[in-house]
């Protein structure tokens, strides 16, 4: 009831201001991926008779041209794009350091990160007390730990945020537009087989989608089917010139055998894809935006988004968990992937795992929400900065106009490097092979780096003058929502 009674508040106070639609578009995406990963999990057993999971894409062909819809990591950066944009603005208006921004935006990001991560490292060592394999432990916990890749990813845009949203600001689209033509050089050497040299497209092709996000925040970008249409039009053109006329592969999620995979790095057919739903995207936000005027569809989107990261770092571990208990029941399905059997029991597969993926977010969302509950110096009391329904970046009201001292050199210094000391300790366990002999799941370099970041990172917070720290907003995985800017 309490939960209730503040999701009613949260909405009764929610500004004329915010762009509802883009705290939608999170739920949307989040929940896309989890369905997608979920349906498309095929569980059978390897030669010692453990159970095991991989990908049914390769089996499914025909599904190809769906992952041009399922594929909605561009949707994620677009939002991030736009959220960062609204929080960056807020955060200058009172007179905030860019530094005291990443540790608001680290805060949220990386509290429910921490909580999966202890949690399976604590699992990971009970098992190997318990005589289980090293490599065993590790493949479990490395498939759990494949939201991580997302993550860190994101967590590379959003440190380069305060350096690129000035960039936006003086030179516009020509910047994605250069990192458009820096992924393309990328796509270049690895059909010459050096793909090594397309290594720089991991970052080039989601800063491009980030900073498109930028620009539909600050109305360069206009909603609307006028400006919708015509870039759906010419991104739909675009990818079937690249994938059915030209050499990419149609798929856009990873499978065995493509020539190319167009999502590791982000290849130039992805980002056809991302301006194909661009413009999708802006074509309906109007219609979209008056239906979440409606009380009941915002109050779930507020709802979802208090813990919509951990739904997302956690839908994986609840996989793991269905499985190892329907194989000690004796009770796991393998049906052949394609057989009317396989798909028949997509509807009750994903059934049981809503069910055990709700145990992790009643137990960790908390975590995510207490984030999110922050407030920074100099907003109202009461304020819950970043959270739909709080007044996001219209915070600067007659009044509200408290300026902190911004952080000396030092004290800067260690942020970033604390920060980029977590994002370092999420790659090294992404890196790591999932058949490593690592007894703690995590290997233990990656989880000491990264613990010592986010301490770090958290003791910076704790010790900030005034500090009641802004969270990151309702974070998908891993974008913020701040409020609305210039909507056009």
């Amino acid at each position: 009831m309490r939960r209730a009674g503040r999701l009613r508040q949260l909405a009764d106070r929610t500004p004329a201001t915010r762009e509802r639609y883009v705290d939608l578009l999170r739920v949307v995406a989040i929940a896309m991926v989890v369905l997608g990963h979920w349906t498309v999990t095929v569980i059978g057993y390897d030669a010692a008779g453990r159970p095991t999971g991989r990908s049914a894409l390769p089996d499914l062909p025909w599904a190809y041209p769906l992952t041009w819809l399922v594929q909605v990591m561009p949707v994620f950066f677009l939002v991030g794009g736009f959220a960062n944009a609204a929080s960056l603005t807020a955060h200058r208006r009172r007179g905030g350091a860019p530094t005291d921004w990443l540790l608001d935006r680290a805060a949220r990001l990386l509290r429910p990160t921490t909580a999966l991560l202890l949690t399976l490292t604590a699992a990971a060592a009970v098992a190997w007390i318990r005589d289980i394999g090293a490599d065993q432990i590790r493949t479990v916990v490395w498939f759990a730990t494949i939201p991580l890749w997302f993550l860190s990813a994101y967590l590379a845009v959003v440190a380069l945020a305060p350096v690129m949203y000035p960039l936006h600001r003086r030179f516009g689209l020509a910047v994605p537009l250069v990192l458009v033509a820096l992924v393309a050089a990328g796509d270049l050497a690895r059909f010459a087989g050096a793909g090594g040299l397309a290594a720089g497209s991991y970052l080039f092709g989601w800063l491009a989608v980030h900073q498109v996000g930028f620009a539909w925040h600050d109305g360069r970008l206009r909603p609307g089917p006028r400006t919708g249409l015509p870039l759906l039009a010419g991104g739909s053109t675009a990818l079937l010139l690249l994938t059915v006329v030209g050499p990419y592969p149609v798929v856009m999620l990873a499978v065995p055998g493509a020539r190319l995979d167009n999502a590791s790095p982000p290849s130039l057919a992805l980002l056809a894809v991302a301006t194909a739903q661009l413009g999708l995207i802006l074509a309906l936000r109007d219609p979209a935006e008056r239906w979440l005027h409606r009380r009941r569809p915002w109050l779930v989107v507020i709802a979802v988004n208090a813990v919509v990261l951990t739904i997302f770092l956690w839908h994986l571990s609840a996989t793991v968990l269905l499985v190892g208990v329907l194989d000690a029941l004796h009770l796991l399905p393998t049906p052949p992937v394609g057989t009317a059997a396989w798909f028949a029991w997509r509807l009750p597969w994903l059934l049981l795992l809503s069910l055990v993926l709700a145990g992790p977010v009643a137990v960790f969302g908390p975590v995510e929400a207490r984030a999110a509950r922050r407030r920074p110096p100099g907003d109202t009391p009461g304020s819950l900065h970043g959270t739909p329904g709080a007044p996001g970046d219209t915070a600067n009201r007659p009044g509200d106009t408290a300026r902190g001292p911004h952080p000396g050199p030092v004290r800067a210094a260690l942020t970033v490097v604390a920060f980029a000391a977590a994002l370092a300790g999420l790659l090294i366990n992404s890196m790591t092979p999932k058949a490593a002999p690592e007894p703690l799941g995590v290997p233990v370099a990656a989880l000491a780096v990264y613990l010592a970041g986010a301490a770090v990172l958290r003791l910076l917070r704790s010790g900030r003058p005034g500090s009641r720290s802004v969270a990151a907003g309702p974070a998908g995985a891993g974008p913020v929502s701040s409020g609305s800017g210039n909507r056009g």
